[in-house]
């Protein structure tokens, strides 16, 4: 099991049966379901690896990310970026699946505090994993303008993603830069 990571105010470890996940509410009812009722579930499958925000000696949740593996066309990268990959048909990429900050976390930069450390996680993974970026599907125009101030690009003009008009891209090789 991988190593939590501590910040001053938050330890950030994979999910496990004995954090209290009831009492997280975020601004996305989708998000606080999915906390709820389905995250364990995909661990169990290995359908996505989720992490979990605590503050120290609690094991309530307060903020969350899930990460999985992902292809995309490269057909769908955008062409400045795509320049620098090898040239198959389908990129491996880490999806950013979910992230979500408890609404009594609002204003303490918990959203820009998982956002950092699932960038680092898939970063540090990158070495073992192949994966030229980090994809995220926004929820919204609020969230694809979060993930754009920290050099997000959006890909939804490509034909790989009709259907994720909130679709963003972030570079491996811009990620190595941050850390």
């Amino acid at each position: 099991m991988a190593e939590p990571i501590s910040a001053s105010a938050w330890t950030i470890e994979p999910l496990g049966k004995h954090h209290d996940r009831a009492a997280f509410s975020c601004e996305e009812v989708e998000l606080t379901d999915y906390l709820q009722n389905r995250a364990s579930q995909d661990v169990r499958r290995y359908a996505a690896a989720v992490f979990v925000a605590t503050e120290p000696g609690s094991t309530r949740v307060i903020g969350y990310y899930s990460l999985s593996a992902l292809s995309v066309g490269l057909d769908s990268i955008p062409a400045e970026q795509a320049k620098h990959l090898a040239k198959f048909p389908a990129v491996p990429v880490t999806l950013l699946g979910r992230l979500a900050r408890d609404l009594g976390q609002k204003n303490k930069n918990m959203g820009e505090f998982l956002l950092m450390d699932a960038l680092d996680r898939a970063y540090r993974q990158s070495h073992q994993i192949a994966s030229s970026a980090v994809i995220v599907d926004a929820k919204g125009a609020r969230a694809a303008r979060f993930y754009e101030t920290f050099g997000f690009s959006t890909i939804a003009d490509s034909p790989a993603s009709p259907n994720s008009p909130l679709r963003l891209y972030l570079p491996m090789r811009t990620i190595a830069k941050l850390f």
